[in-house]
């Protein structure tokens, strides 16, 4: 479960964790809390709502961390989940979600429908994206700049953060982000305790 409609990109960036770090095969869903009749209201109602909807074993909340500190969110995380019988992991990107996708420039021109384009994006080095103070507003000017519309398309150019994701193959990258790795962590003690986490030496 998430945040809102745009952190469904985090869904190919789990695929591809879950498939590297676990020896079993988990079929992901993401509850779209926003159809509900009644939207519940904080985290921890939030968590029982998505359950609800897609019983599991694994359950991976996301929060943004935005201004708050890190810790806080993954503590936010552990309250909200306390008692519950799942294998829980905690997806707490820095800022937000579009801060792990600003790594492939190729991902970005495709998405915008434009994958030979030359145009200078202005991306960061991956190393940069967690202090970036508005890494969505980034990726959404850099899609319209792959774009190469101009005037009136441009303007109306719709963006697509799903698109993005879905286009990237390997989030390797990502590996060196501090962020990334409590993911990558959070993970693996989630696996370990379904009993289907991988040997270091046997990832994929």
């Amino acid at each position: 479960m998430s945040d809102g409609s745009s952190d469904r990109a985090l869904v190919p960036i789990l695929r591809w964790l879950i498939d590297l770090r676990s020896s079993a095969l988990f079929e992901i869903a993401w509850a779209d809390l926003r159809r509900l009749q009644r939207a519940p209201k904080g985290l921890a109602d939030r968590v029982r709502a998505a359950v609800d909807l897609h019983p599991c074993d694994l359950l991976v909340v996301h929060r943004d961390a935005e201004r708050d500190d890190i810790a806080q969110r993954r503590h936010e995380i552990a309250s909200a989940t306390s008692g519950l019988r799942h294998a829980v992991v905690a997806a707490v990107p820095v800022r937000m979600t579009e801060a792990w996708l600003l790594f492939d420039e190729a991902a970005i021109r495709r998405a915008a429908g434009c994958p030979n384009g030359t145009m200078p994006l202005g991306l960061p080095p991956v190393k940069k994206v967690e202090a970036l103070p508005d890494p969505k507003e980034l990726l959404y000017a850099a899609m319209r700049e792959a774009s190469a519309l101009k005037g009136r398309r441009r303007a109306d150019f719709i963006t697509n953060i799903h698109r993005v994701a879905e286009l990237i193959d390997d989030f390797t990258p990502l590996l060196g982000l501090s962020s990334f790795q409590a993911l990558d962590e959070s993970l693996c003690d989630a696996l370990d305790r379904l009993g289907v986490l991988l040997p270091p030496q046997s990832t994929r």
